[in-house]
Parts: C-alpha cells; structure tokens; sequence
C-alpha cells in the first residue's frame, strides 16, 4: 500500500474522530478539521518529507516481496531491516527507518510493529556490530572562507553564493535554515541585520528565535553587504532569499534545496583550491563554532549564535575542529 504520509495521517483523523462525526454539524465539522490541521503538525514539515521517501522504500520493499506494508509485522519488519543493513546502510539511517514505519502505523491508527521486543533487540545487535560514528567533514574557517569567496566569479551566480556562504558562515546556520529564510525575515540595523529563524532542528514548537549578523571589518568578505548586495542585484523583495539561477540569468522562484547548499560550497571550495570532498554545507556551521572558540570566544555567546541548546552536542563540533590544538600528544617529548 503505496501513499502518501499527509493523508494517513488524515485517515487517522478518520479513525480518531469516528464518533463526533457522526454529529456532521457545521460547528463539530469545522473542529474536525482544525484539529486535522493539528494533527498533521506533530510533525516538523522536514522530517515528514524524509519519512515519507523512508516508508516509500519500504513500501516498495514490501511490494517487491509480496509482503502487506500497512499494517506490518515484527517479522517483516525485522528482514527489511536486515536488509537495508546488508545493503550498507548506516545505523542512524537505519533507525529513521525503523522510526519512520512507527510514524505511518500511529498515523494510520495501528499498532507499531516496530515496539516488538524482537525488532528492539535487532537495533541494538546492529548498533553493537555495525555501529561506527559518521564519517566528519573538515570545519570551514576564516582563511579557508576569505580564499572561497574570492575565488568566487562576480556574475549574479558568484553574488549569491558570496553572500550564502558568508551568510551560512557568521549565523553558524544548519542548510535547512539558510534555503527556508524569506526576505520578510530579515531586519535591517545600524550594526547590521537580525535574522528570524521560524523553523529549526530543535525547534519542535516553532517558537522561533533571532539571529544577529554584524557588519564585517572588510568590506569583500562582509556578510551584510554581500547579502544587501545580492537582494539588490537580484531583485528579491519578498519570499525565498536563496533562490536558483538558471544558465541565462533568471532567477527561479522557488527556494534552493539543502542539497544545493553542499554544492555550493564545494564549487567554492574547489574553485579556491581546496579538497572539496572534504567539505559540505555542515562546513559553515562546524567552522564557526571552530573559529570562534579558537578566537577565545566564550561558549555561552557560541551556543546563543548557534541555538544549541545542549552542551554536549555542542562540544563535538569544536572538539574535532581542535583536536590537535588541544592534544596532550604535543607535550610528550615525541
């Protein structure tokens, strides 16, 4: 059974709701259908989206195998499971795996085949043998920016992407912040701009949060003036800050994907020299956080830059970025 995650979660309305529609008054009908509304945003919009490629495959898997995807049992669970694992998939996809499933049976208003003791115990023996620590990619630090940036054409192309990676750079922001930011988001200041971030990772409640960007010392590698810079020459008064370019020159009107963003910054990188396999567009954001706890900069006023909220998630990205500024190794006579 093939569909599309939004209207499960519909159908769990269906189900949840059976008795009061019953009623079928316009008052109880106009509920139902705000509390629809409600429903359906228990999840963040990108893990919806990633869900639902994660329980395509699924589904694909099953139909492959003549096997019934909606309601699943422990036992298929645990062989697409197994085989996804055999294919070369890492645990933490694994588990979104395993997690998007759950998500489509609560939506669908069945029982989780996934809360089986059986599929548990499978997790954790995968974990034990096949788990490893996601391969990291190298922190972006200032050097590394200032030479990406010059080596940046200056055609409407290299202005946006000038003003993305100097952007991405001083917010410390994740992808998914940078190609959802609006122009209405953004307000101009003597010291610079603040920016409102409506929607992040740990930010389940879209409460929001602002972001201040202050104006650089130099002039080529300010990310204010080459923001300004990049509304003005393009045009953009409202909607997708970050949009794409086509080879004559029009800009789309639709925002740039997270994936762009890792393009960009690999184009960049190669263009100034750099091994761009080892960079992506989580650079920006390790980088900052590198640089700025290297420049001596408190980690309270990091974290207030970065929205992390927990300590020890934020000390893994600096952690990397100094592990031989800070190595015991050097003390040793070697």
């Amino acid at each position: 059974m093939l569909v599309s995650h939004d209207s499960d979660m519909l159908s769990s309305g269906n189900t949840v709701f059976r008795e009061v529609r019953k009623c079928a008054s316009p008052e109880i009908m106009g509920i139902l259908t705000k509390a629809r509304e409600f429903l359906k945003t228990t999840v963040a919009d990108s893990t919806r989206e990633i869900y639902s490629r994660d329980w395509k495959s699924f589904a694909c898997w099953c139909s492959d195998h003549r096997l019934t995807d909606l309601p699943s049992t422990p036992d298929v669970v645990i062989c697409y499971l197994t085989s996804i694992a055999m294919n070369g998939l890492q645990i933490p996809t694994i588990r979104r795996r395993s997690a998007a499933i759950a998500s489509m049976h609560r939506a669908a208003g069945y029982p989780s085949p996934t809360s089986h003791p059986a599929v548990k115990e499978l997790l954790r023996g995968m974990t034990r043998k096949l788990g490893t620590p996601p391969k990291p990619v190298d922190a972006l630090l200032s050097e590394d920016i200032k030479k990406m940036v010059a080596a940046l054409p200056d055609t409407l192309i290299g202005k946006r992407d000038k003003a993305l990676i100097l952007l991405g750079f001083a917010g410390a922001f994740r992808r998914s912040e940078l190609v959802e930011l609006d122009v209405e988001d953004i307000q101009h200041r003597n010291e610079g701009i603040v920016i409102l971030l409506r929607h992040n990772k740990t930010d389940q409640m879209n409460k929001g949060r602002y972001v201040g960007i202050p104006y650089g010392a130099n002039p080529e590698t300010c990310p204010v003036r080459k923001f300004k810079l990049w509304l003005d020459e393009s045009g953009i008064a409202d909607g997708a800050v970050f949009r794409g370019i086509n080879r004559h020159g029009q800009i789309a009107s639709g925002r740039l994907s997270r994936r762009s963003v890792g393009d960009i910054v690999k184009h960049a990188a190669k263009a100034a020299g750099l091994d761009a396999a080892r960079y992506s567009g989580h650079s920006l954001r390790s980088g900052h956080c590198t640089q700025a706890s290297r420049a001596g900069v408190p980690e309270h006023i990091i974290m207030q830059q970065t929205g992390h909220s927990s300590k020890e998630n934020f000390a893994k990205y600096v952690r990397l970025g100094r592990i031989f500024e800070e190595n015991s190794a050097k003390e040793i006579g070697l």
